[in-house]
């Protein structure tokens, strides 16, 4: 049975002989070979961030050997940050996970069988089902592999396995945006191209350290012709902050105060543009009344900025004729982040800088595929961004998928925050987690691995066995990666790019696909998708889903479309021309809402979820340190060459007028303690964080042992950016010697 299954699962992936065989459509550039030849150079996507660069794939004998940046793609144009040069290094990494991996009565994780582990997975998480209820078993996805991938695990989760809640990784990075630009626009609707980098003369980068985060996106504002104003506003004064025109230091988590502040000052002066709001926006005179309490002097009281100087920045607003808004983590990860986001959006409405070329109110996305998982995973909203709760949008996929409409829930799943405290109250006994390392990643690291172990079941699928989530598992199920298999991936920007298979996975290790393929079949749901036979017939069924949408790309022929295209924006609806590869939203004014106007939404600021105090004086920040690492380090973690331009050891940022106060030295090991946890850190003096705030790098294992658990309301997503924490020195031994 073993030899059979395998070879069952390696025919769908295309594996039938000793070299790589790849399916006619799928690859290559212009005209598609059935097979990519053994020595030659196709595109991909680069499957790190969300910038989606394109690069050049060398091969030898049918494998990947190399890669260099794709000087055509519109997206990076030649470029590449330190992580896509490496981005093949991790797939040859020692600890992949290449055999399915059970927990024995010895609690060791042991090699078993394909066959063996999906009876094991059926037959537990059916167990739990039958004794708790279907919605006892959960799953957490994630923003890095593959729309198809998103939309199968998604689609069998929800319709072929009746579990009600599912959520994904992206919960975490964008989920803040999504809601934001849902309730202003009506829809999911980031509406820039990166093309707006290079067309600004005012660019606004808010809590976005673009320069480490994103390095491609800095270089397209470096390409910028019209010498444009660069306003960073962030605590830190971050890589981009020194590099840029103004830099407004604001005191952590005043943003919106700060952001009504400037509103005020615009409408006090008549530095709006009527007509713009008048023809595409309602609420705005509540909103204008909203803010006249937020007068320069309080906002200076609030944000520790001078009236002088937001009075600076408000003029600098006012003159620039192409004012591009853009914000990240800083933003996202908030107690408030939706109406932080919506008052930047406010901004750009009420100034009329958005839908022209140089403008935007623009969330930057940090997965490589959040987009994908956004508007296709059938975790937040129905698959194609439908709504659960709507009938008619029930109707519609189910007849689309052929399936009973009675398998689609009519109503939303937990968020992933309220999965785990499911777990806490005994109410999710079961979860399954893809491709992401929640153990590391999320908030309030201690409390999430103490809950796990209440778990009766616990399945994780990934690249690698070591991650810190794995070794929690009841069972591993090993998944292929980034270039050994196939499918799209959304960007930042809207643009569906092309992944391929250069590679093959190692030992038994499945593409995603197919193992959701292989659950199907096992669970007893296969035939519901039966017409789900490869990730670009999936594809096809997406673009159905599509039809009618904002986000509609009936227009988009197959993969071979879009890598000929270099990528392509949705909408593309059935019928319209490709005319350009950089295109923008709401250029006619008119947007998702019913009434197609967009809305000024705002709210009463609220106070943190945890302030500093005696005990805890000192507010903890993270973040990005570093353009080599990625997230929680799983792959970038494997490359010798990116370990080498960052520290290894935590380190934690350290005003010097604090570390004079604490009696710390530089690089002096310190203890930083919160309510939740503690960490050991080499202390690093430096002026680029302010009196009474400390940094680290969200990538080290340890830094969410302090985080705070607290959430956004509307959104679920988490306050990763500040928590109390209070500092201690270990000794005086200092790097090389003693003092």
């Amino acid at each position: 049975m073993l030899k059979k299954l395998g070879s069952w699962a390696r025919q769908w992936e295309g594996k039938l002989t000793e070299d790589l065989v790849l399916k006619p459509g799928e690859f290559g550039l212009g005209k598609v070979p059935g097979r990519l030849k053994p020595d030659s150079i196709t595109n991909m996507v680069c499957g790190f961030c969300s910038t989606g660069c394109g690069l050049n794939i060398h091969l030898k004998d049918g494998t990947a050997i190399n890669l260099s940046p794709n000087t055509h793609y519109p997206v990076n144009l030649g470029m590449a940050c330190p992580k896509g040069w490496e981005a093949l290094t991790p797939l040859q990494a020692p600890d992949r996970a290449t055999d399915p991996l059970l927990r024995n009565t010895a609690g060791e994780l042991a090699p078993v069988g394909w066959d063996e582990a999906l009876k094991t997975f059926v037959t537990r998480f059916k167990g739990i089902q039958a004794q708790h209820g279907n919605n006892s078993v959960a799953w957490l996805g994630t923003g890095q592999i593959v729309t198809e991938e998103l939309a199968f695990l998604g689609a069998l989760g929800k319709f072929g396995m009746n579990l009600l809640h599912g959520d994904g990784n992206t919960r975490q990075c964008m989920a803040t945006a999504v809601v934001a630009y849902k309730q202003s626009f009506g829809f999911d609707a980031p509406p820039y191209t990166y093309q707006d980098f290079e067309e600004s003369d005012v660019i606004v980068l808010v809590g976005s350290n673009l320069c480490i985060a994103h390095p491609i996106m800095w270089q397209r504002i470096c390409r910028n012709k019209n010498k444009p104003e660069i306003v960073v506003i962030d605590p830190r004064k971050t890589e981009t902050a020194m590099a840029a025109t103004q830099h407004y230091p604001i005191l952590p988590k005043s943003d919106l105060t700060f952001f009504y502040g400037l509103a005020h000052l615009l409408i006090k002066h008549g530095r709006i543009n009527k007509a713009f709001i008048e023809a595409s926006c309602t609420g705005f005179d509540e909103f204008s009344r909203h803010v006249e309490d937020f007068t320069p002097e309080r906002v200076s009281q609030v944000s520790g900025i001078s009236v002088r100087d937001l009075q600076k920045l408000a003029l600098t607003l006012h003159r620039g004729q192409r004012v591009s808004y853009w914000w990240t983590m800083g933003v996202n990860q908030s107690y408030e982040g939706v109406r932080v986001a919506q008052a930047i959006i406010n901004l750009a409405l009420m100034t009329g800088n958005i839908g022209r070329p140089g403008t935007g109110a623009n969330s930057i996305t940090g997965q490589c595929n959040a987009m994908g998982s956004r508007l296709f995973s059938n975790t937040t909203n129905l698959l194609g961004g439908h709504d659960f709760t709507n009938a008619i949008d029930r109707e519609k996929i189910a007849g689309i998928l052929g399936i009973n409409v009675a398998n689609i829930p009519d109503t939303n799943s937990w968020a992933y925050d309220q999965i785990i405290d499911g777990i806490k109250q005994d109410k999710i006994k079961g979860l399954w987690v893809v491709a992401t390392n929640s153990a590391h990643s999320w908030i309030d690291q201690n409390d999430f691995s103490r809950l796990i172990k209440k778990l009766d079941f616990f399945v994780v699928q990934d690249m690698y066995h070591s991650t810190e989530t794995a070794q929690l598992a009841d069972l591993v199920l090993p998944a292929a990666g980034w270039g050994e298999k196939e499918g799209t991936f959304i960007n930042s920007e809207r643009r569906f790019g092309v992944c391929k298979k250069v590679c093959r996975a190692p030992g038994q290790a499945l593409a995603d696909f197919y193992i959701f393929k292989l659950v199907a079949e096992y669970w007893g749901c296969g035939e519901m998708f039966k017409k789900w036979t490869s990730p670009e017939a999936v594809f096809q069924i997406l673009k159905e889903l599509s039809k009618g949408q904002p986000c509609d790309i009936t227009g988009i022929r197959d993969y071979q479309t879009i890598d000929h295209a270099g990528g392509i924006q949705w909408p593309l609806k059935s019928g319209e021309l490709l005319k350009s590869s950089e295109r923008r939203l709401f250029e006619d004014g008119k947007y998702f809402h019913t009434d197609q106007r967009a809305r000024f939404i705002f709210e009463t600021p609220a106070a943190p979820a945890e302030a500093t105090d005696a005990e805890f004086p000192y507010l903890l920040l993270t973040g990005r340190g570093t353009s080599s690492q990625w997230h929680t380090q799983t792959r970038t973690g494997k490359s010798d060459v990116l370990k080498k331009l960052c520290p290894q050891s935590v380190y934690v940022e350290i005003n010097p007028e604090d570390a004079e106060k604490l009696q710390i030295m530089s690089h002096q090991k310190v203890r930083v303690e919160s309510r939740r946890g503690s960490l050991t850190a080499n202390a690093f003096l430096t002026t680029v964080v302010a009196r009474g705030q400390v940094f680290i790098p969200m990538h080290y294992a340890t830094s969410n042992k302090l985080t705070h658990p607290s959430f956004d309301p509307y959104s679920r997503q988490p306050s990763y950016k500040a928590c109390a924490v209070k500092i201690s020195a270990i000794g005086m031994e200092m790097r090389g010697h003693k003092e």
